[in-house]
């Protein structure tokens, strides 16, 4: 296990309490880069949810009136306007746990350790805990502040569209979903965790922004399997003449209900037959079908569980640093223990 310690010769660095200061001017172009994006995005999704909104709805509402007609003149430039801008919105706003990860990992922990700068703080009466949790704290108080920012102005430009643009993105699209809340704060915070805990691992900048970068996509991936099963679904039982029913939301599972009213997955069959499928329905008992799916009503209960869940997978990668870390840093003390205290015993 390498030992972490100082560079000999290194300049001397500001004492624990000016160490927030000196934190933020060693990341001032980060913070500055940040600060640009935030408001840009901020002020490209103001103008998405005033003018570039009522344009667009103001197309579609032409195009309807004449869409039965041989020729039809509509604004369909606001149109394409309006969902390109969407679109990259949504994906920039969804993509600020990864940048946000790859930054704590390359630049925050990764290269200070790599180029002794974090072992030069500590050779200089900063403990390792108040160096790792200034790492967290700062940080994750700026990424708080810009993620909510956008995430709220984001769900102010979708709720301009909806029901007024008829190509707007439901509320269950899975990019929609996760920019109009607060999963956008929680996944940016797990990808500053992770960036974190990366550093402190291979305390190089570039396989720390690899590695980061790797486990904020497993805690996204993870996120977007386990969303629908974290609160109970509606279920929907409909008779066999029905089929399955319409519905409007995350759906979670189909089925046939059995005569005791149980529900079983339906079997492969081929409804080009000449009896369909019903006689495969019989042999398993079927009278009808079943549906559940999230409606609308559960989109904050799935938001709050999901950044629960998000923020404690993010909980322990933040232990999980503290402890590496403090394990590392501990070796010495306890390697030059033992030769004093024979030494003593000796005497």
């Amino acid at each position: 296990m390498t030992v972490l310690t100082a560079p000999p010769g290194s300049a001397r660095v500001p004492a624990a309490p000016r160490l927030t200061r000196w934190l933020l001017r060693l990341h001032r172009p980060a913070l500055v880069v940040w600060t640009v994006l935030v408001l840009l995005c901020s002020a490209l999704l103001v103008w998405l949810a005033g003018p570039l909104t009522d344009a667009a709805a103001e197309g579609w509402r032409q195009y309807n009136a004449c869409a039965m007609s041989a020729r039809c003149s509509y604004d369909q430039d606001s149109i394409l306007h309006y969902k390109d801008a969407y679109t990259y919105l949504t994906v920039a706003a969804g993509g600020l746990p990864f940048l946000v990860a790859a930054w704590a990992g390359g630049a925050l922990t990764g290269r200070e350790l790599e180029s002794g700068t974090a072992q030069l703080a500590w050779a200089q009466n900063v403990t390792t805990t108040r160096w790792l949790t200034l790492r967290l704290a700062v940080p994750a108080a700026v990424v708080t502040v810009g993620a909510s920012l956008l995430f709220l102005l984001h769900r102010r430009a979708w709720t301009a569209g909806h029901g007024r643009i008829d190509t707007a993105k439901s509320w269950y699209d899975l990019w929609t979903f996760e920019t109009n809340g607060l999963l956008t704060v929680a996944l940016a915070l797990a990808g500053l965790a992770a960036g974190v805990l990366a550093g402190v691992v291979v305390r190089r900048a570039l396989p720390a922004l690899t590695l980061g970068l790797g486990l904020t996509a497993g805690v996204w991936v993870l996120a977007r399997l386990l969303m629908p099963h974290l609160w109970p679904a509606v279920t929907q039982v409909t008779t066999p003449g029905q089929g399955y029913g319409q519905h409007s939301g995350i759906q979670v599972g189909q089925g046939l209900v059995t005569a005791s009213g149980g529900h079983i997955p339906q079997p492969e069959c081929y409804a080009a037959l000449p009896d369909g499928c019903g006689q495969a329905f019989e042999k398993l008992g079927a009278v009808g079908y079943y549906t559940e799916y999230h409606p609308l009503s559960h989109y904050w209960p799935l938001q709050l569980t999901t950044s629960a869940l998000v923020l404690a997978v993010a909980g322990l990668f933040v232990a999980a640093a503290f402890w590496l870390l403090r394990r590392r840093t501990a070796t010495p003390h306890r390697r030059t223990a033992t030769p004093r205290a024979a030494e003593r015993a000796t005497a």
